[in-house]
């Protein structure tokens, strides 16, 4: 559903932001994985399986990704609390869930556009306060730290006000009663397996790592049999 009231609007708000801001500002406590940011937005809307839902198919596409250094990767967190806020008003989520997704990757994919402009501009800071920082000047460096913090809430509200506004815009627009919607949710789901899958093989290589790979997925599979 789409929060009509203003609390609702701002809880949203407020954890979408705080979700962005884990990725790289901190606190860096998993709060950007789409599965925790997931799950707390279904549970601010009231609809826990579809946050769950949402958050854990992209999580699938989200594991595919190593975040490190100055690699360019999509920044799942105002996306996924978007997304999940579309899924959750277009109703049932086996229907819903394809779209929500779909929509919550492109937005990851801006939100991660987003990291290197203001990584640009944090460069620029940088030179422009050049001297100061070579002479140790503590006041420089605070002004400097609180600036990129500041800079990076910003960036993490903005980005979820537009993921809030663009639900909210497409699900007055859009009907996903019919059965074919189901099917775009099977092939999210498929989608978000095989790229878990491709990211797992490459990590574990080969050797010993890919056995203990093929381990632990076959007793996955076993239990989830067996349950």
């Amino acid at each position: 559903m789409t929060p009509e009231s203003g609390g609702m609007v701002a809880a949203l708000l407020g954890w979408g932001t705080l979700a962005g801001l884990d990725l790289v500002t901190g606190p860096q406590v998993l709060l950007s994985r789409p599965l925790v940011a997931g799950l707390g937005a279904g549970a601010l809307l009231g609809d826990v399986g579809t946050g769950l839902a949402v958050g854990l198919t992209l999580e699938l596409f989200a594991l595919d990704v190593l975040p490190v250094g100055a690699s360019r990767y999509p920044d799942y967190g105002a996306a996924t609390v978007g997304a999940v806020v579309l899924a959750s008003g277009l109703g049932e989520w086996r229907h819903s869930l394809g779209v929500g997704v779909a929509y919550g990757l492109l937005l990851a994919a801006l939100c991660g556009w987003s990291l290197q402009w203001q990584r640009a501009a944090a460069g620029r800071a940088l030179r422009a306060h050049a001297a100061g920082l070579a002479a140790g000047q503590a006041r420089t460096i605070r002004r400097l730290h609180w600036r990129g913090v500041a800079s990076d809430v910003g960036r993490c509200a903005l980005l979820t006000g537009v993921a809030l506004a663009g639900a909210a815009a497409l699900e007055e627009r859009l009907d996903v009663s019919g059965p074919r919607f189901a099917l775009v949710s099977a092939v999210a789901v498929g989608a978000g397996l095989a790229a878990a899958l491709g990211g797992a093989l490459r990590g574990a290589g080969h050797g010993a790592r890919l056995r203990w790979l093929a381990a632990g997925a076959g007793i996955g599979v076993l239990l989830a049999v067996l349950g």
